[in-house]
């Protein structure tokens, strides 16, 4: 009988906005997912997020993985945002065959200019029209999309990931 395996690793992103305008960073060469390719300020749930804080229920943590992506945030971009929403969520298997579970969010720009940690090697502001001068994560794209249509008020039953327009 085959081994079942329960573990994932739970990831957050954010795009996040400002004056029409999305971030994204430049992953660093040196790392192991996505290197050199562009994507979203996020990271990896860590223990160290809840456990040493109170629960919130007897025993459990609500917010873990928001706080988690704040922290990522102002880890790898020096940035404070507004509240952070969900989009959609994401599996993947790194090369290193560790199954991850993403979950994305949007948000806007609080305060703060950026300021990239080692994990990224650049930056830049643009507008969703200027998105395919960038060498993006695949989905990113349809990703921010979604987020642009959604804040121009767009009938969100139309506002879909197109998965379908991936290679």
């Amino acid at each position: 009988m085959e081994q079942k395996i329960d573990l994932h690793r739970v990831v957050a992103t954010a795009i996040i906005h400002k004056n029409g305008k999305y971030l994204i960073v430049q992953r660093s060469p040196n790392l192991r997912v996505y290197p050199g390719k562009w994507g979203l300020p996020g990271g990896g749930l860590e223990l160290e997020d809840y456990i040493n804080t109170p629960k919130t229920t007897s025993d459990s943590w609500y917010f873990a993985i928001a706080n988690a992506l704040r922290r990522e945030i102002k880890e790898e971009t020096g940035l404070e945002v507004g509240k952070l929403k969900y989009l959609l969520d994401l599996v993947f298997i790194r090369p290193d065959n560790i199954p991850v579970v993403t979950l994305s969010y949007y948000c806007d720009w609080k305060s703060n200019e950026v300021k990239l940690n080692d994990e990224n090697i650049n930056y830049a502001w643009f507008a969703f029209e200027e998105a395919k001068e960038y060498d993006l994560v695949e989905g990113i794209l349809d990703e921010i999309e979604m987020v642009d249509k959604i804040l121009k008020g767009e009938n969100s039953e139309k506002v879909e990931f197109n998965y379908k327009n991936l290679k």
